[in-house]
């Protein structure tokens, strides 16, 4: 019996919360009654398992309830609060196992009692001004963040004139099933391979069809020999066993046709049943987005009253189908984001009628399905975002230097927000100001395949829109081709996709770019990334798919767009361990296996590769292979200076020489241990590491000492030529009498002609 009383408490502490909250702002004595019947429905049931204790805190939140329902008296915040404290008490009790019920009661008999001597008291004066907060565990209220969720929603009909003869809420004739998470999963998974598999009876049927015409060709070939044997001298006996078996043939043709029709309904019929199936399962898996806020209200009306700031709470789309798991995971993010607008985005009433606004700023929780994706707003009218503010702290922490930050766009430094540590707040409170929120939210929503994006007015407020998946077990993709092989790229991630001819891309310091919305975006063979094999390819054709972080944007070449699908995701198997830049895997239509790219893998394997200075140009890792030791011979240019890098890059090129750049020693060095060079050019000052270091640890590595090294320095004293060629360069020239001639020929006499 406790624990069916645990369950109907959980029910009604979500009535009493949402309820007592909206009753605050708006005393309407129909608004009340549900809240009277909650507490009588408390009382009735704790009545019936023994807990006096409990029956006396409801029946004195009853009296309360009912005096300010009949206009004895109005609920005032100090009733509210002692309401919520009683609430408070209740909610403890449900969230306890029912063995541990009596004890607990027997440990807080005198809390309790006090309690309800407090509502009692605050009844008989009617004063709307509580005595003295009674000191026990019971009486502190759950933190905003710990508010246990309901089981089920209650849904109170209307009340009767006789209160006491009320009886609990009625189910909507609808009845409820507890059912363990790990089981629903469970089913989820059978669910999506049943659906895979019903999927895969279609291509059956099509190699079904396929037999049925070679079947055809058999028979009429037979049928022409048949022909030729009576025109011969084939025995009759002959003659007459092959017509037999012929006639067999034919009623076999006629018997397979009738069961590739019967199969192809039942194939049709299983695949709509499956579809069915699932489609339930996901439902099932379903939750009202209410679920995931109940304690919302009291938290945002508490932490107002506490900061001194009168706060118009609203949810809106509380009604919003959302998926179980994403439901859990929004309620960190979104608590983060509430306590920052209050903290940081609502004035003062003070401030807000200096302003010109009402005193009561308006905070809205927004949940709707919008192009197959849930879409969250958090917005207030507050004072908004100090873009300035945050243009000054990124260069005050080091983030970017004066001349970047001054560049950057409103989009791009709210971008920062999102930092770990980083906030505009001047000062570190209780609430916020430690720069932990926004990252959460952030990683939150990536974790889940979502997108955050910010929109601010100064003087008018902000919105926080977080765009996620309905469901973690079906997701939006891009399916591509590359090497040859079929990947998924979540549609959420995507920030545009681009077919053009790969005259378009361009080449600076080595790199390929792509212009894109007046910025040049990086590009990157997909293969490389993924270390898929080269494939022919699409020609002069570049399919790009253009994605990234919170910092950087890459455009990932792929052969070819194979079209949007709603993929099941399947887990991958654990034996294999983590999968670089694969997050799960699908089933297609075919029946074929397919890839689910994580973007955030990937985007940290080209940041890699950047890093080391192995990142191909598209279409040269194809080629190099081809070439083999036929491939133009390569050279490694390295300086600080982009205008001689360039200069000496387009004069080896121009010469018939394959050549890669690099900035300094390090990155040379990092480019040399993973590429093939038939010489180095180098500089000698250079930051991190110089020329002559960079020649000394070419020259003390067995497998590089062989390559030859000319060093192109301003440095023209015999001492600078002397320390260079001691290191082990081979040519030293000067750039105060360089010449394209002394340069190519150098080259020439080093390694030959390309």
């Amino acid at each position: 019996m406790l624990d069916l009383f645990r369950i109907e408490l959980e029910n009604y502490t979500k009535v009493l919360e949402t309820g007592l909250v909206r009753v605050e702002q708006d005393p309407a004595p129909e608004k009340i009654e549900p809240l009277m019947r909650a507490a009588h429905s408390i009382k009735g049931a704790a009545r019936v398992v023994g807990l006096n204790s409990v029956v006396a805190l409801a029946h004195a939140m009853e009296d309360v309830l009912s005096a300010g329902q009949r206009g004895v008296y109005p609920l005032t915040s100090s009733h509210i609060d002692m309401l919520l404290r009683g609430n408070d008490a209740f909610l403890r009790l449900a969230e306890l196992e029912p063995a541990a019920i009596p004890e607990w009661l027997e440990q807080e008999s005198e809390g309790l009692k006090s309690l309800s001597e407090s509502v009692l008291t605050l009844h008989s004066s009617g004063a709307g001004q509580g005595p003295a907060q009674p000191r026990s565990a019971v009486e502190c209220g759950p933190q905003p963040e710990k508010t246990a969720p309901p089981l089920m929603e209650a849904k109170p009909q209307g009340v009767k004139e006789d209160v006491s003869k009320a009886r609990p809420p009625e189910k909507e004739e609808m009845g409820f099933v507890r059912v363990v998470s790990d089981s629903l999963n469970r089913l989820m998974g059978y669910a999506g391979e049943c659906l895979v598999q019903a999927k895969s009876a279609k291509p059956f049927v099509g190699s079904l069809l396929r037999m049925k015409e070679g079947y055809m060709e058999v028979v009429s070939g037979l049928e022409q020999v048949q022909g030729f044997m009576k025109n011969t001298s084939f025995p009759q006996e002959v003659q007459e066993r092959f017509g037999e078996y012929l006639g067999k043939l034919d009623d076999m043709r006629d018997s397979l046709v009738t069961r590739i029709v019967d199969f192809e309904l039942f194939s049709r019929s299983l695949e709509r049943l499956a579809d069915k199936l699932y489609e339930e399962v996901v439902a099932i898996r379903l939750r009202p987005f209410s679920d995931g806020v109940p304690g919302f209200p009291r938290m945002v009306r508490d932490l107002a009253k506490n900061m001194g700031k009168k706060v118009e709470f609203s949810i809106i789309g509380e009604s919003t189908r959302v998926d179980r798991d994403v439901l859990e995971k929004l309620e960190s993010p979104l608590t983060h984001l509430l306590r920052n607008a209050i903290d940081h985005g609502l004035e003062t009433p003070e401030e807000r009628l200096a302003a010109g606004k009402p005193a009561a700023g308006s905070l809205v929780l927004e949940a709707r399905h919008a192009a197959g994706m849930l879409n969250v707003r958090v917005a207030d009218d507050g004072r908004g975002v100090d873009v300035e503010t945050i243009r000054r702290k990124v260069v005050e922490k080091g983030h970017v230097s004066t001349e970047i930050a001054a560049e950057l766009s409103e989009a791009e430094l709210l971008d920062f927000l999102f930092l770990p540590g980083f906030s505009t707040a001047g000062k570190v409170t209780e609430v916020s100001g430690r720069g932990v929120g926004l990252d959460v939210v952030m990683s939150m929503v990536q974790g889940v395949g979502g997108a955050v994006r910010v929109e601010t007015k100064p003087g008018l407020g902000t919105s926080f829109n977080l765009q996620l998946p309905l469901t973690l077990s079906v997701l939006r993709t891009l399916l591509v081709q590359i090497g040859g092989q079929p990947y998924a790229i979540p549609l959420s991630r995507i920030d545009r996709i681009v077919e053009c001819d790969s005259s378009r891309l361009k080449v600076l310091e080595d790199k390929q770019f792509y212009p894109y919305e007046n910025e040049h975006i990086g590009i990157v063979d997909g293969r490389q990334v993924l270390q898929a094999p080269a494939s022919n390819g699409t020609g002069s054709k570049c399919c790009i798919v253009v994605m990234g972080d919170r910092l950087n944007r890459y455009g990932l070449v792929v052969e070819r767009f194979l079209g949007r699908r709603e993929l099941v995701v399947v887990p991958l198997d654990k034996r294999l361990g983590r999968i670089p830049n694969v997050s799960a895997g699908a089933i297609l239509d075919d029946g074929s296996p397919a890839l689910i790219l994580d973007v955030d893998d990937l985007v940290r394997s080209i940041d890699n590769l950047l890093t080391h200075g192995r990142l191909f140009k598209v279409g040269e890792r194809k080629r190099a292979a081809a070439a083999g030791a036929a491939s133009k011979k390569r050279i490694l240019v390295v300086d600080d200076s982009l205008t001689v890098r360039e200069v000496e890059r387009r004069l080896l090129e121009n010469n018939g020489y394959e050549v890669t750049v690099a900035v300094d020693g390090v990155e040379a060095w990092n480019t040399i241990q993973f590429n093939r060079f038939d010489l180095i050019v180098s500089d000698v000052d250079m930051p991190r590491m110089n020329g002559i270091e960079l020649i000394r640890k070419i020259k003390g590595h067995p497998n590089l000492k062989e390559v030859p090294v000319i060093i192109v320095s301003y440095k023209d004293r015999e001492q600078d030529r002397m320390l260079g060629l001691e290191a082990g360069a081979d040519y030293y020239l000067t750039k105060s009498s360089f010449q394209d001639q002394g340069l190519t020929d150098a080259v020439r006499d080093l390694i030959g002609k390309p």
